[in-house]
């Protein structure tokens, strides 16, 4: 379900993005005045009534789709932050160091004591 949802979504995005741009600008009338050529490829009226109505269409068909991948996205049981897992402390074992050897007695002085 979550990656149908996803392919209509990006198809979605991409068909908004190309009625946008295909829409006319605000002064794109002002040539078709001086003997440009008129927009009658879409009728009489022209495509604004058409193309509006479609980005109409498509920024809902943007917003159902957005909001099913958000809801699918929130009931997730796994997350990257939850199952995360601090890395283990690891220590190197030190070998103890080796006992200090007993310093040598002193020899007893034989001639000291006579």
């Amino acid at each position: 379900m979550r990656p149908l949802l996803i392919f209509l979504h990006v198809g979605v995005c991409l068909v908004l993005i190309v009625v946008i741009l295909l829409q006319a600008g605000r002064g794109a009338n002002m040539g078709a005045m001086f003997g440009g050529a008129s927009q009658t490829v879409f009728g009489a009226a022209g495509a604004g009534t058409f193309l509006t109505k479609m980005t109409a269409v498509v920024a809902i068909l943007f917003m159902l789709t957005t909001l099913g991948l958000a809801y699918l996205g929130q009931n997730r049981t796994s997350s990257v932050v939850r199952d995360y897992a601090p890395p283990v402390e690891r220590t190197i074992p030190v070998a103890p160091a080796p006992a200090p050897t007993p310093a040598p007695a002193p020899e007893a002085n034989p001639t000291a004591g006579n």
